[in-house]
């Protein structure tokens, strides 16, 4: 279980970003975070990561305090993190970025799975460099199939995965997350307003103004949102 026990964050300018925020997010499920922009969900993200300290409050992992651990002293404990901007790495090519995520050599059969998983076409990538051949929706795409690498990682993060990707791409990404969801081995932890991920997954928390306004499972949640209830708390992207 990861647990986020009434955690605080605030800006280098000053203002609280993040506002007492409760959550426990559970192995093999997978908690949907959605809610308005500006609302403070990219900020929760960074926090679980370990990409910043909280001010106040505390992060558990399975009972043991991670708060002041950095994000490699995180990903050692086995939570991996999809940025959502991806960092490029000159002179490093895709084959190299997965396989440091993997922590050792893979055969080809395996990166082309990988890839293949967030709709690349494998072989045609395996060797190009993360740098400046690739453009930002290909370069998305390869952060998330470096976290999908992570087979040690308890709990995948990711921010807005389906920013800058195409509808196919997204498509491939649905049924992903669906059957991540279904070996119940690993949690996931995603922040989306997109509904068609919101409508697979087992809870939904709505951040507006660093507080947590809405939780529950999306039995709860979801037809609050959709009725346009809550209309000012999750601007959803609904179905074309």
């Amino acid at each position: 279980m990861l647990v986020l026990d009434q955690v605080y964050w605030r800006a280098p300018d000053g203002e609280e970003i993040v506002k007492g925020v409760s959550l426990e997010i559970a192995p093999g499920k997978l908690t949907v975070v959605t809610g308005p922009n500006g609302g403070g969900k990219t900020s929760i993200a960074k926090l679980v990561a370990g990409l910043m300290a909280p001010t106040a409050g505390r992060i558990l992992l399975d009972g043991e305090d991670i708060t002041a651990m950095d994000i490699t002293g995180r990903a050692q404990k086995g939570i991996a993190y999809a940025f959502q901007q991806p960092v490029r790495f000159k002179g490093v090519t895709v084959r190299d970025l997965l396989e440091i995520a993997a922590g050792n050599p893979l055969e080809e059969d395996e990166l082309c799975g990988l890839l293949g998983k967030v709709g690349l076409c494998a072989r045609d990538y395996m060797d190009r460099p993360v740098d400046a051949s690739l453009s930002g929706g290909e370069s998305k795409r390869i952060e998330i199939a470096t976290v999908l690498a992570r087979k040690d990682a308890k709990f995948l993060v990711f921010d807005e995965p389906e920013a800058g990707i195409d509808l196919w791409s997204f498509t491939n990404l649905i049924d992903v997350f669906g059957r991540l969801k279904e070996e119940r081995s690993r949690g996931l932890f995603v922040i989306s307003h997109q509904e068609r991920i919101l409508e697979i997954a087992d809870e939904v928390v709505v951040i507006a103004a660093g507080q947590v306004r809405l939780s529950g499972s999306r039995a709860e949640v979801l037809p609050q949102l959709l009725a346009g209830e809550k209309q000012d708390l999750c601007p959803i992207h609904q179905r074309a």
